[in-house]
Order: structure tokens, then sequence, then C-alpha cells
């Protein structure tokens, strides 16, 4: 550990000698103050008050496709301020009016002709507010985060904007009151100014200030606007109360006290965004509700592992950008995973649901834990140190227990209180970015849980370094968990799938199970070229196995040490038949921290779009080496053979009203051990500006001989039981958006799924490691109790049943579906009408044919929630 903090210095103090600044050439617009009556927003920009300030624009300039070309069309702008609100209009020239692009979408949409203006208020060269409005009069904006490579559309201030066409193209009115925005308090202003369009009919982007496609950074390659004298940061204070009215109804259950068949409440909240000075914004929540967000989709998971899900709660998105620290290990590995807080209970009932002793009993148990409270703290001042803290507070939940009639109540999760906090510190306009998280959970008093640790803290600290006009950067992280809890709680960590410290071959960590805290340490390294035709890089990534970080982060597997290469060729302008194209390179290995080799893979993929606005993708890999110390469930590592896949990717025109997406897939491993095949597609369909319908559908196939069963115990030893498996996954979603004006709308989603596995040719692993495929296991007998749905096992066919294990076949099927109504009735004031159903049903496994599925979905009653959400926004 100290050798990797001393390169991390190391390498740090050498490539900070070799800083320079990018000298770029800055446009410069001139604004100037309001004296008089404000202009009004009604798109006609026939105000006299807008003659007092001169045009900026007339000389944009293509990014894509043709990058420094000049645009189609030209584009002008003007901007005026007072002190309240800042003021823009943008005149879209276009010699074909009628012919301009007026797709209706809900908020954020982004469809149709566009135009866009961004201000780096805190003229840091990092971050820029983004406001974007459609010919159609629709809204959209987003909070633009380290030099352009985040963008966070849940961000949705207060503005106001009207659209017009006339017979010189469209124009764009805009108001957008400072309160919305964050700037330093001074006497006068230089802001980082940049205005985009979109022009949809030839997929065409022009700028103002010009930033080629191959650049590395966005903001601080921003043009500047000037002339902003005398106003002062805006302290927000918006107060958004809500009401929400429910009403559910499901399938009854006979005897069941808690399965009546329906059920109603009312419940009430508050959302709160506080500017406590110009520099740092408090976002607060208390009791929130999130029942008009989508549900996940559905999935069968038959990994050791996790899934993952993306957040979709509006509280914990907005603003997520600066609470993150990837681990820099696996994919979705990070300090903070949002969805920690508020999940669902994790103690188990003690009950008798089977009625063994007579008596069956019946559990009411929440399916979400509580949030009472939750609030945001983020800021950023004038010298770029940037923060955001985050503390959330969940309640103590209780599940009910009916045991003919006498009720009783059991802790299925404490109170727990959750704190995240991130700082950034920029150097030299953003040359060099350094920081640090802090994240700890503490629960209270367990009640019986002794499954659960009882404080869990993690620490990391990172770094980038651009050098030679951003053209190269080195980039650092390091970081360490520690979690404490009694000897049961750190029992279970040490025996988790992220670790199986028990396996047989574990020679360098061991379970012991008087521990009572547990740490580990993670970090990693990476080196690039970020710009020109040719980009790469090259890293590598250590976790411990004693790293832990899921009581408010996300790790899916410890005990690695990876390295990577990735390189890239791009020709971002036309040539040939291409519009541009991009072909990448990746090889990847890993190994355990004893030194034994885990994975080593190679992968190309490329993309390119043509000029007749088709796109077309394909890609293949080769897992030379694969060894799993997981798939056996605590048991020992086993070899795979090597496997090998492909895939393409087509999509039409997807400005056209009808767009087609095709994806088939092919993938199989040497010795017969699997295959794999499958198709996606998509159908986008716009019969008219306001109706957008998109079909979305795969079906797959999975043969593998080494998919893991099930862990018995015979005579004292363990049976890792494997065997070959044939699934089939089914999936369609369809989404369907009518928008009747920008601020209302309505948008159904529903998605079927079915999924089965059908198992044969059981085997018990023998030597997981053999150099031969065919000596890693012995094929076992099996019967089938039809009754109990068990299998019998006689490992050495003498007809005496050695074990049974239950039957691994299995049957899913499930029906999602969403319905919202959304009105937002005056700025950041909304109305929602929602109805969600929800079927779920495990069909029998005597048959795993389609309509077998397909119509035991069918057969159950579905669970229906009716719900209605009033919001009201006060901007105080």
């Amino acid at each position: 550990m100290r050798r990797k903090l001393t390169l991390l210095i190391s390498l740090f103090s050498v490539v900070a000698a070799f800083g320079q600044t990018e000298e770029i050439n800055r446009k410069l617009y001139t604004t100037a103050r309001i004296e008089g009556e404000a202009p009004r927003i009604d798109g006609l920009l026939n105000d006299e008050i807008w003659e007092t300030v001169e045009w900026g624009g007339g000389d944009f300039t293509q990014r894509q496709p043709n990058d420094g070309g000049p645009p189609t069309e030209q584009t002008k702008f003007k901007v005026l301020y007072d002190d309240k609100n800042i003021y823009v209009a943008i005149r879209a020239y276009d010699a074909d009016p009628a012919n301009i692009v007026k797709r209706l979408s809900r908020r954020d949409g982004f469809e149709g002709d566009r135009v866009t203006v961004l201000f780096d208020s805190y003229n840091d060269k990092r971050t820029a507010f983004s406001f974007t409005a459609t010919s159609a009069g629709v809204k959209g904006e987003e909070y633009v985060s380290n030099n352009g490579d985040d963008w966070d559309e849940k961000w949705d201030p207060i503005w106001y904007l009207m659209t017009s066409i006339d017979e010189e193209g469209w124009v764009a009115e805009m108001r957008i009151p400072l309160s919305q925005l964050r700037f330093a308090d001074q006497a006068q202003h230089t802001w980082g100014f940049q205005v985009m369009r979109y022009y949809f009919r030839n997929d065409e982007r022009s700028n103002w200030q010009h930033i080629p496609q191959n650049a590395n950074g966005f903001v601080h390659r921003f043009g500047e606007i000037n002339g902003i004298n005398g106003i002062r940061p805006q302290k927000q204070l918006e107060i958004q109360p809500y009401i929400v009215a429910q009403t559910e109804t499901y399938e009854k259950e006979e005897g069941n006290p808690y399965a009546t068949g329906k059920g109603s409440d009312v419940n009430v909240g508050l959302d709160a965004k506080i500017g406590v000075t110009s520099d740092i914004t408090l976002d607060l929540t208390v009791n929130p509700d999130f029942g008009q967000v989508e549900a996940d989709p559905s999935q069968v998971n038959l990994s050791a592992f996790q899934l993952f899900f993306p957040e979709q709660r509006p509280f914990f998105i907005e603003g997520s950008n600066i609470l993150t620290f990837p681990t820099g290990g696996r994919e979705f590995d990070n300090l903070f995973y949002s969805r920690r807080v508020g999940r669902r209970p994790q103690g188990n009932v003690d009950t008798d649901m089977d009625g063994d002793d007579g008596v069956e009993e019946y559990v009411n148990s929440p399916n979400n834990t509580r949030i009472l409270g939750s609030m945001k703290l983020t800021g950023k001042n004038r010298n770029g140190f940037s923060w955001g803290v985050l503390e959330s507070v969940t309640k103590e939940e209780y599940a009910e227990i009916d045991s003919l009639g006498v009720k009783r109540e059991q802790v299925v999760e404490p109170m727990t209180n959750y704190l995240v906090g991130r700082v950034q510190q920029e150097i030299n306009q953003g040359e060099t970015i350094v920081g640090g998280m802090v994240t700890a959970t503490n629960r209270g008093d367990l009640k019986g849980l002794d499954g659960l640790t009882k404080e869990a803290y993690s620490a990391g600290a990172d770094f980038t370094k651009f050098w030679m006009e951003r053209k190269y950067f080195v980039r650092g992280r390091v970081l360490a968990s520690q979690v404490k809890g009694g000897t049961a709680s750190i029992l279970n960590l040490q025996e988790a799938s992220a670790r199986f410290y028990q396996r047989e071959d574990n020679h360098y960590r061991k379970v012991d199970s008087t521990r009572t805290e547990m740490s580990g340490t993670a970090g990693s390294m990476t080196f690039g070229k970020a710009s020109g035709n040719f980009v790469y890089e090259v890293g590598s990534s250590w976790s411990s196995p004693g790293l832990e970080l899921n009581d408010i982060g996300f790790l899916n597997q410890t005990d690695q040490v990876a390295q990577w290469l990735w390189g890239q060729y791009r020709k971002l302008e036309p040539f040939g038949i291409f519009r541009s194209a991009r072909t990448n390179i990746n090889i990847y290995q890993n190994q355990d921290f004893g030194g034994e080799l885990r994975g080593r893979e190679v992968n190309w993929n490329g993309h390119a779009q043509f000029k007749n606005f088709w796109r077309m993708s394909s890609g293949a890999s080769a897992t030379l080496y694969q060894a799993s110390n997981a798939d056996l469930r605590g048991g020992p590592s086993i070899i795979y053979p090597k496997s090998y896949d492909y895939w393409v990717w087509a999509s039409s025109d997807d400005r056209k009203k009808v767009v087609v997406e095709l994806n088939p897939w092919w993938g199989w491993g040497e010795d017969g051990y699997s295959k794999n095949s499958g198709w996606w597609w998509s159908l986008g369909l716009r019969p008219s500006n306001a109706l957008n319908v998109r079909f979305v559908g795969s079906v797959s196939s999975r043969d593998n001989e080494m998919q893991y069963v099930n862990t018995v115990d015979s005579n004292g030893q363990p049976r890792y039981i494997i065997g070959n498996i044939h699934q089939r996954t089914y999936n369609l979603s369809m989404r369907v958006t009518y928008v009747l004006t920008p601020n209302m709308s309505i948008q159904y989603w529903g998605q079927p799924f079915a999924a089965s596995g059908a198992y044969s040719n059981l085997k018990r692993v023998t030597n997981s490691t053999h150099d031969e495929y065919q000596h890693r296991f012995n094929t076992i007998s099996t019967s089938l109790d039809m009754v109990d749905n068990t299998l019998a096992v006689d490992e050495n066919n003498d007809g005496t049943t050695d074990y049974t294990i239950d039957n691994p076949d299995f049957n899913f099927t499930q029906f999602q579906s969403n319905m919202v109504m959304r009105w937002e009735y005056k700025p950041g004031s909304t109305l929602f009408l929602v109805w969600t159903q929800n079927i779920s049903e495990n069909p029998t496994v005597d048959r795993h044919s389609f309509d077998h599925l397909a119509n035991s979905l069918f057969d159950k009653q579905p669970r229906n929630i009716f719900l209605l959400k009033y919001t009201y926004r006060f901007v105080l």
C-alpha cells in the first residue's frame, strides 16, 4: 500500500512540471443593462428595448459534421440584463420556414430544431448552466460539470420561454432569473458564454465559439460575455409542498388480514431549495414520495452477484455528478450508491408461513424503508473549490405478524443515518483537479438484526492533471473502507459473494469468526491522450479482499488487480461514404491478491455514421482465459474454456418518422461448453409532432454446460453441482408519449417479460482447475420427484439416492406498466396522475414453451395502484 501511494505522489509531481496554459482565440460579446421596461417574453422580439444592444453571432461555425465549416443557416443573438434577470433573444435563420421541425416532447426531450445558450457564470472554465429552447417551445436545461464530461438533465430551474416562426426562420425569447445561476459577488463580471444551434434536417450542429470535435474539454473553450455590472447574487428560496393520494387493488388472499384486495393512503411532504449564500445551495426533502418513478426493468439473475439498477428518484439524481467517486475497478463500483438510501428492509421475519405447527402466520412488511428526511448541500466558490454534502435519515421499520388474530412486531430495518461528503479543488483553470470523498453509515439499535453492521466508513482521494494544452492527462485515486459490527455481521461479509474467504483454495485470506471489524483499500492510476484523431488510455487498479462499500456504496467483487489498455482511432469529419467513424481496441486482464490469473480478454469494436444518416456498429471479443473464484459460491475456483462473441448493430436515419434499430449477437465457448445468441430491436414511430411511440424488444437463447446449480453436504463433505442450462428470455417494452402542450403530457410505458431455464446433465465438480475440460467434473444421475419438485441424486450410479436437491428448473413472467399524466400548470408546480400495474407469476416447470409462459401471466389478477400527486412551488 505504501509503495502504491509513493508511486501516485511521485507521478503527480513529475507531470505537474509539464503544465502550460492553452491559448484560445475567444470571441467576446458585450451586453447591456436594461434602462426602463424589460422585454415581454412572447417570442416576437418587437420590444424597443432590444434595439439598445447589438446582435451577436452571424458567424457561427459548424461543429458537426463539417468541423469548422460554414453552417447551412446562420444564427444571431442578443443578451440584456437587469437586477433580477438575464434576457436572451435568438434569431435562427431558415430559408424554408415551412420545414422547421417542431416536435413536441416532455421537458428535456431535446426534439426537433433547437438552440442552446450556456453561461459559465462561475467563470471557472469547468461548469456551466445550459438552457435549451426547441422550435416547438419545449424547454430543456442541464447543469454541465467536469468541463463538459457530465450533463445533468435533472436540474430543473425556473425560467421562461416563448418561440415563434416567421418568414426569416424562428425566434426564441428567454427570461432567466439570476436566482437560478451562481456567480461571485463583485462589481464587474466576465462570464464564459456559448450559443449552440441544432439544425434538425441536416443533423447539423453549429456554435458561436468554435470548439473542434476532437478537442479535449468543452467549457474551458467558451467565448466570453462582459458588460454585466452591478448585479448581486440572488438568494434562491423555493418551497414545494406536496400531497399524494393513493389507492390500490390486488388479488385477495383468503385468511390473510394483510391481503384484503384493496388499500388506500394519503401522504404529505415537502421539498425545498434554499440559496444559503451566493455559493451554497441547500436542497431538502421531508417524507419524500417517489410514486411517479418508473419501475426497474425485469431481469433474471443467475450469477453470484447483485444487480445494479440506476437511480430514478429526482432528489438523488439532480446534482449527483458531484457526489460520485468510482473506485476505478469494475463498472458501477462507487463509494456512493444512492439506492442504498430507502432500500428494501434487510431483516428476515421469523414466522411459520407454512403452518408446520398447525398455525399459519401472515406478515405485513414494508417494501421500502421510509426516508424521514434528506438534505443536500452543494456549492462552489470563485476560487474553484466545490463541495457537496448529503445527509439522509431513514426510520426504523417493523414487520407486523398476525397469528390467529394475535399480532406482534419485529424490527426489519434499524433507524439509519447516511452521510456523504465530496470536495474538489481546481487549480490553474481546471488543468489540475484534486479532491476527496468520505461516507459514513451509522445504524441505531439493531434489535436482533445481528447480520447488519453497526458502522461503515469509506474515504478516498483523487487527482487529475492535464498538460500540453490538455492533450495528455494522468488520473489517480486511492480509497479505503472500514466496517464495524458484531461477529455475525463481519462473518457474513467474509463469506459474502464479494470475497468468499471460505474458499478451500484461498491461501491468503481465512475466515475469522471472532472478528468485529474489517477494512480494505483500492485505487487506480490511468494515463492517456484525450484529443486528436488517436486517443488512448493505459491503466491499472486494485481492490483488496477486505474492501467493503455496500452499506452506502456499490461493490460487486473485490480481491483483484487489473490492467488495461484502450485505444481509439477516429475520423470525425466526413470522408468517402461516412459522416464520421471510429474504431476501438481493448486489452484487459486481472489477477487476485494471491497472484492467480482470473481473466484475460481482447475486444474490438467499430462505429460509423454514413452520409445518408444511417449508423452501424460491430464488435468482437475473445476471452482467452477465465477463472472464477465466486461462481461455486464459496467453493474452489473454476476454470472455463476460452470463449468468443461478436455483434452487429444498425440504425436507420433517426430524423425520420419511422426509425428502426437491429442488434443481433452470437457467442460460443471452446469444447462446446457454451453457446448463446439473440437479437435486440427497436421501432420508433412519430405519427405527428405530438405523438411518439417506441417499441423495444429482445429474444435471447443461452446454453451453458457449467451453470452453477447448488451446494449440498454429503457425509460432511461439500458437493458443488453444476449442470447444462437451456435458458430463454423474452423482453418487450412499449413507450407512448402524447404531448398536448410543452407543459402537459401523457406517457405510457409497459413491459412484458418472460424467462425460462431447463437444466439437464447435472455434474459434480471434482477438479475445477484441471487442464483438461472434461476432467473438471463427473456426470451424476438424477431422478425427479414430481410431488416435492426435488431431484434425487445418485453420485456413483449404484441405484441408491445419496442426497436430494431442489429442482433448479424455473419459469418467470412479469408485466409492468406505468401511465403518467404530467401537467406543469405553472413553472415548477406540477400535477401528476399515475396508474401503475404489476403482474408477476412463476408458471409450473413441466413445460417451458413461450405459450405456457405467456398464458400463465394473464391468469393472475394484477396489482393496480392509482396515485394523484399535487405539488406547488413557492418562490420567495
